[in-house]
């Protein structure tokens, strides 16, 4: 564990990319904050009333360390208004848009999408909802990408897995599922892993047949056939895809023979299931969500999150905009 985010952390300070904060007023927040600050991981902007912020982070600002930003004292909120009405196509007025901006999730994703930050985290305090609508209606999916989905990357010891979807798509259907497999692929690969994936269902390789079953097929085909180079299987149970001597006997044909490390759910309800019960009965230690599939990297916490929590997300988002930054550059 110790190890992913070391190698993160020399990986990010390179670029000192500027994150937004929106929960400014949240002490969890202002306390990840300052250690990412004095740490010099990455540029924080805090999303607060600076006279409410707390000394220690009024210090920083002071310093340079970083910045404190809020829509009511925001002199350029005019054009961000008139950027986020042509950003919606119509769907909203200037005046309906500076009222949006009053919203700090609405505020700091504009910050984003204008490139005055690279990503941006929240979730402490606002549920995924909040988090989310923001991203999807201004930064948008990534061409060919249906939907957003949420990833936890899973820490024990030196082992490293990764459970999706676990935090957005409640029923996805097969193009949803692949779509969920090839982003968490891509997910797996910005954070150092040789993805091996797996589609999990209650079935292994047909020993039983529903729609539910047909699905996971069906979304395992399209993944191999829109990605051939990705390393994928299915469908499996959870024991046939992680456990060598379970998967000699039940897909002794399967390349994956036992070792995936990307477990693909066939649904929000057992994706979100099997990574508690990972995290709580097995042990691990689960980051996230990381949302997939986003324009900019936006990802969402947990409002039972911990300082830590918002350190180490912060620190994965800022991943997710140094990767993103290197394929853009890659392409000029």
């Amino acid at each position: 564990m110790s190890t992913l985010f070391d190698q993160m952390k020399i990986q990010v300070k390179k670029e000192q990319p500027r994150l937004v904060f929106p929960e400014g007023h949240d002490g969890r927040i202002c306390e990840a904050v300052q250690r990412l600050a004095e740490e010099d991981i990455l540029f924080p902007i805090l999303i607060a009333k600076r006279d409410e912020c707390p000394a220690y982070i009024q210090d920083l600002e002071k310093k340079g360390k970083l910045f404190i930003k809020h829509p009511e004292e925001d002199q350029n909120l005019d054009q961000l208004a008139d950027k986020l009405a042509e950003r919606r196509k119509g769907k909203l007025t200037k005046e309906e848009a500076e009222k949006w901006l009053q919203d700090e999730n609405y505020y700091g994703t504009m910050l984003v999408y204008t490139d005055q930050a690279a990503g941006l985290v929240s979730g402490a305090t606002h549920s995924t909802a909040d988090t989310v609508r923001p991203a999807l209606q201004i930064i948008k999916t990534k061409p060919g990408v249906q939907r957003t989905s949420g990833s936890f990357i899973m820490l024990k010891g030196e082992e490293q897995l990764l459970f999706a979807d676990c935090a957005i798509n409640i029923a996805p259907d097969s193009e949803v599922l692949a779509d969920i497999a090839i982003e968490s692929a891509n997910t797996a690969k910005a954070f150092g892993m040789d993805p091996k994936i797996a589609m999990l269902s209650f079935s292994t390789k047909g020993s039983a047949k529903a729609p539910e079953t047909d699905k996971v097929m069906k979304a395992t085909k399209l993944v191999k056939e829109k990605r051939p180079d990705l390393f994928i299987d299915g469908e499996f149970q959870f024991d046939a895809a992680y456990v060598p001597e379970v998967a000699q006997t039940k897909a002794p044909d399967s390349p994956l023979k036992g070792k995936a490390n990307v477990f693909v759910f066939p649904s929000l309800e057992a994706g979100n299931i099997g990574y508690k019960i990972a995290q709580r009965l097995g042990g691990y230690e689960a980051i996230g969500p990381i949302l997939q599939g986003l324009n900019q990297p936006v990802n969402d916490l947990s409002r039972g999150c911990n300082t830590e929590d918002v350190y180490k997300l912060a620190i994965i988002t800022a991943m997710q905009s140094v990767m993103d930054s290197s394929k853009k550059n890659k392409v000029k």
